[in-house]
Formats: structure tokens, sequence, C-alpha cells
């Protein structure tokens, strides 16, 4: 084994070994990463930025050292006084490697813009916001009946519109009295109430009649990504929507890494709240930016997240969550002022309300779903499964709701898998496998084309065809087992097993082959053992989770199923059942609900009696914990076969007849394995 330094992109996943003194961006291009330059590394355009990590990273098998890297050089320090350079940052042209390190890729960074597809519903809400615009007419001072300006204000207010018990804060009374005069007392006052409180806050004021409009950000704060809409508190409307990848990626993809990040590197914690602020403000600085309003009028944020993600918002230490009994610090819902946040895009007095957390690993964005789903309004059972990294799942009626979380890991996001990557234009999503000639077709992102259209190659020649991301690698999983190149252990046969020469041999085990761009320079997409391996392991996870549901509600079967998140809006029903995902259900009653989570947050947004309704119901749901439930292994295991061991699967069978090849018969490269670890 060479003994070169290890380098390991984020989010990527990517790593290879490479001698000391290689700059990031010669490790970057030979292992594939995604890393921009256009000046040919001669440290000008900056397009190739990176933030590299110190500390223990026990996901990665890592511990990085301060050396790890070469000390800033000229043309950094040039850079940096110049044009600035983000703390952290380094120009990946110059940076040398010199011992084993973890780099982040931002997002900025990246040739091939990741698309987070987490778009807001279409959805009516009832508008009922918490903050709202209020227009008066101050009386003037007069020296025989002396009163400060903000006790008029309040008078005003109080005789006007009935609203009384006001408070405001010291950025307001500071900017009151020029305002007052600027407007010749008349003036547009922004107040927010509270859920379930009779006083209310003066959050901004302006002179006049204030016609510029006030606005709000519902933020579904994933591990993996963060996507907001910014939205008009006086009607409702989605005036832009936009999401950025979670920097914390490169503290761990999953949440149980990121907790022993904190637990293994002391103020870890404070690293990861620290990032994910200020991406927070990156995103509502691009978001505004989009919609063409000034971010100073963003007055309401409402947050949606796991409990993980949560602490390391409010900037609590996750460990307690990484060890049973997963407390919480506190599991009500918050309101709270965005200063307290660092969000410091916001306007200065703007306010912040977090759904409140389920449980210890069932978070504010299954309540968000919850709130969204209503499966407590269901008189049908139904399942409703938020797919991401960390799998939420509800299932339940009128009569009771329950809910966990399951680990299904990063595969389903396209990580973790031999050619995945984020979504992003080029990325393979959609896979047909034909189930007589065993050749594939597929469709990229950022193209309507298939692969055997006429004109895909030149309709993708900008993008080129750069791997596989979530719904990609599910598709083909599925597709390979309803084509015969597949056994339900999970098995690729051979070449000669399958009929298809695309089963190539790699090592002991055989990989299925999609693409070969090798001969225009790209790369070769396959799906390897290993990837059917993880995604296995991802889909039992999911599975398992939702089977202890329906075991602690006595029932076999459920009515319908929804699938929430962006994963679970472009992945086919027909495909998650196929691979035993989701249990046997008619595909006609497995629907779609997109980003559940993100209008969840918005209907918080814009109601405030939504959020006294989903604060009663969240106290209703009863949770089920898999990390201790021993029949949670025993579904596991029997899930890990596609698309189950256990479980017969009738209606899908009836609508998609799987074939039942066996390859492990120990004649092919990975039976003689097993039968000489036997003997």
């Amino acid at each position: 084994m060479s003994n070169d330094p290890l380098v390991i992109f984020t989010p990527s996943g990517k790593r290879g070994r490479f001698p000391a003194g290689t700059p990031v961006l010669t490790a970057a291009r030979k292992l594939g990463v995604d890393l921009d330059s256009v000046c040919g590394g001669r440290g000008i355009c900056s397009k190739c930025q990176v933030t590299p990590s110190y500390g223990d990273f026990p996901k990665h098998g890592v511990t990085v050292s301060e050396g790890a890297l070469s000390e800033w050089n000229a043309v950094e320090a040039r850079y940096d006084r110049v044009r600035g350079l983000k703390t952290g940052r380094r120009l990946g042209c110059q940076a040398t490697v010199q011992g084993d390190i973890v780099i982040d890729v931002p997002a900025e960074s990246q040739v091939h813009r990741q698309v987070v597809r987490k778009a807001a519903s279409a959805r009516p809400i009832i508008m009922d916001p918490a903050t709202r615009l209020y227009f008066v007419e101050v009386a003037e001072p007069d020296m025989h009946e002396p009163s400060g300006d903000l006790e008029r204000l309040k008078a005003a207010l109080a005789q006007q519109w009935d609203l009384t018990g006001l408070v405001a804060d010291l950025s307001v009374v500071t900017r009151l009295q020029p305002v007052l005069r600027k407007g010749k007392w008349q003036v547009t006052v922004a107040v927010h109430h509270a859920a379930n409180s009779n006083t209310g806050q003066i959050l901004e004021i302006w002179p006049g009649l204030h016609e510029s409009g006030i606005f709000g950000l519902a933020i579904d704060l994933g591990s993996t990504t963060i996507a907001g809409h910014l939205c008009d508190l006086v009607t409702g409307e989605v005036l832009a929507s936009s999401g950025i990848m979670n920097p914390q990626i490169r503290f761990g993809e999953d949440l149980m890494s990121r907790v022993s990040y904190a637990m293994m590197n002391p103020g870890g914690d404070r690293e990861m709240t620290t990032a994910v602020r200020e991406a927070l403000n990156t995103l509502a600085g691009e978001i505004a930016a989009e919609a063409e309003i000034d971010p100073a009028l963003i007055l309401e944020t409402v947050f949606v997240c796991n409990p993980v993600m949560h602490h390391l918002l409010l900037g609590i230490d996750p460990v307690e969550l990484g060890q049973a009994p997963f407390a919480l610090a506190t599991s009500s819902s918050l309101t709270l002022p965005a200063r307290d946040l660092d969000l410091a895009a916001l306007n200065s007095g703007a306010q912040v309300y977090i759904l409140p957390c389920i449980a210890g690993h069932v978070g504010a964005d299954a309540a968000a779903v919850a709130l969204s789903e209503e499966p407590n309004l269901s008189d049908d059972l139904v399942l409703v499964v938020d797919v991401g990294t960390n799998a939420e799942i509800l299932l339940g009626n009128r009569n009771k709701v329950l809910a966990c979380s399951s680990p299904t890991g990063p595969a389903f996001e396209g990580a973790q898998i031999s050619s995945g990557q984020r979504a992003a234009p080029g990325a393979i999503e959609r896979v047909q496998i034909d189930p007589d000639t065993k050749e594939p077709r597929f469709r990229i992102i950022g193209c309507d084309l298939w692969s055997d259209d006429p004109g895909f190659a030149e309709a993708t020649a900008a993008t080129g065809v750069t791997g596989i991301c979530g719904s990609g690698i599910i598709e083909a999983v599925a597709e390979m087992r309803m084509a015969g190149l597949l056994d339900a252990a999970g098995l690729i046969g051979s070449a000669e097993q399958t009929g298809s020469a695309r089963c190539e041999l790699e090592g002991r085990v055989h990989a299925y082959l999609i693409h070969d761009g090798s001969a225009e320079g790209g790369p070769r997409i396959t799906v390897t053992q290993g990837d059917i391996r993880a995604i296995q392991l991802a889909k039992a996870a999911l599975y398992a989770g939702a089977k202890l549901l329906m075991d602690e509600m006595g029932v076999t079967s459920v009515d319908r199923v929804t699938l929430a998140g962006a994963f679970g809006a472009h992945i086919s029903p027909k495909h998650a059942m196929v691979l035993g995902m989701i249990p046997d259900a008619p595909l006609d009653k497995v629907t779609s609900a997109g980003n559940a989570a993100g209008h969840g947050a918005r209907i918080a947004l814009c109601s405030r009696e939504a959020r006294t309704r989903i604060e009663t119901v969240v106290g209703q749901i009863h949770k089920v914990e898999t990390a201790v439930e021993p029949k949670f292994q025993e579904h596991f295991v029997a899930a890990s076969a596609i698309p189950n061991a256990v479980d017969a699967f009738p209606i899908l069978n009836s609508v998609v007849p799987l074939p039942s090849p066996s390859f492990n018969t120990g004649d092919g490269a990975d039976g003689g394995r097993r039968r000489r670890r036997r003997g």
C-alpha cells in the first residue's frame, strides 16, 4: 500500500493517494473532481477555491494535521490582498498536498453547479402571517402634553389598529424620530405577533406608506442540501426558490459522522455552526438578489431541520444526540431574533421561528411533513416517507400517528456510488434497460432527450455525461433486477449468465456498463457490485423503519404511500417498489408530495394558526426508536434482498413479474470466493 498522502474531496467523496507536493487542483483533475479553473493554474481566476478541513474524521478514517497543505505562497497572499479570500479558503492551484487531507469543493468552485431540487409546492396556503404591516398617523409632539415619540406611536397603533402591549427593539427606537419626521407623522410599521402570544414586537418602521412589501424565508435545512423559498408575507406568493449544498458535508456526510466530529474535535460543533450560518447568509443574499428585493425587507424566517441540524444551527453541541437516550436540548418550538443566529443578511430586527422536534432522531423537518401532509386527518392508513440522507417516516390516520427516523445514508444522494454525483447538469437521472437485449438508455439532467434519441450527442455536448445521481442509480438497479441482470440477493451476473457483454468482470465480481465515454475523454459509468450493496443497505434501512411502524400499528399493509423530499419527487413508484424501498401497495396509491418539509415550512411562515396546530399535533405523535428496537435488525436483514426475502409483494408481482435467476451458484467469481471462504 502506498504511503503517499490520502486526499479526500467532499461532497463527491472521491479519494486517492498523491505524492507530497502535488497541487490540489492536479489531484482533483486526476480523480475527476468537479473543480473549476480557467487560468491554467496561475492563481488569477480564483475559480479553484477550496476549503481544507483539519482534525479527526472517523467517517473517512483519517486524522488531518495543520500541516497537511503547504503554507500560503506569494500568489495566494497577493490574491487575498487584492481581491480577498474567504476565511479558511485556499487556491487549489497553489496549495500542495503535504499529508492526509479532507478538502471541500464549495458550490461556486464547481464547473457543473449542483441542482438542489427542492422546488416550492403550488398548493394553496391560508394567509395568517405573524408579521403584518400597519399604516398609522401619529400625533405630533406637544409641549403641553409631554410624551415620547415611541409612546405616541404605540398609542396610535392601539387606537387605530387595536394593537396593545407592543415592544420595540433599540434598533427601531434609534431610527424612530427621523422616520416620523420624514413621513410627516405618517408611518408604516411592521409588527410581529408570535404564536400563542398576546404581545407584539415592532420590527421595522418606514416613512409614509410603505409599498415595497415585506418578505419571509422558509428554509428546509437538510444534512445534504439547504433549500429556501422567499415568500411575500402579504400574499403568500413564492417569489424565488434557491438552494445550496450544506457545507457541513466536509465534516461528515451523515449525521452521526458530524456528531462524531464534534465529539472528537474540541470546538468542532462551533466550526459546523459557523459553516452553516455562513451558508444561510449566502443563500439569503442570493435568493434576495434573484427576486430583486432588498434583503433588509426579509423580516421573518422559518426553519425546519432534523435534530442534529437543529442543534448545530442553534449553536448547541449535538453530542447527546449520538448516544441513548438521544436527549434533545429542547424539543419545543422556538421564536428568537435572527441576530442570535448571526443571520446578518436579513433585517436587523428579523425574527426566526423553528418548528418543534418530535424526538431525539425525528426533528422539525418531520413535524413540517406532518403539517403539510396531515396524516392525522387521513381516513385511510397512509405511510409518508421523506427520503434523504436520514429518512423520516410517518404512519397513521385519524386515530393514531407514529414516527421514526432511519439512517439511510448518502447513497440515495449519489454519494458512496462509484460513478455517483449530486444532481447536476450531465448527471444520469433516468435509466431504462431492455429486458431482451439488456441494452440501456438514459436521460441526463439538463436534456429531455433519451440517449438513443436522434440529436442526443449534440444536445448534451456542453455538459457531457458526467456521472449518475440518486434517482438514476435507483432506476438503474431496479431496471437491472427487472432485466435479469441482478438476482434477488443483489448479485450481478456474468456476461455468460446474463447474455450481456455489458456485465464486465471487476476483480472477483461483476459490474454493468451503462455508458462508455472514454473515446471522447469522458467517464465510463458503471453500476458496480459495491454500488448495489450501498443501495441495498440504504433501502433496507428505509423499509425496516416502515415495517417497524407497521408492527407497532398492528398492520401488515398500508392503504397508500406518499414519497416526500427532493429524492422522493424524482423516483418512480414502480422502481421504488421493485427495489423494496417501500411496502407493497397499488402503484396508483404511491404518490409524490414533492418537498413536503419545505411546504410545511411555508405553511408555518404564512400562518400563526398553523404554528399553534403543529405544536399540538407533535405532542400527539408517538415516536418509535429504531436504534433500540430488536425487530429493526430482523426487518433490515430481510429487506436487504430485492425486493424482500420475506414479504411477497403480490401487488408488485402482478404488475411487474420479476425474473428469478440466482447467480450465486459457486460457478462465478463471487460464488467461487464464497466457496473458498467456506472451505
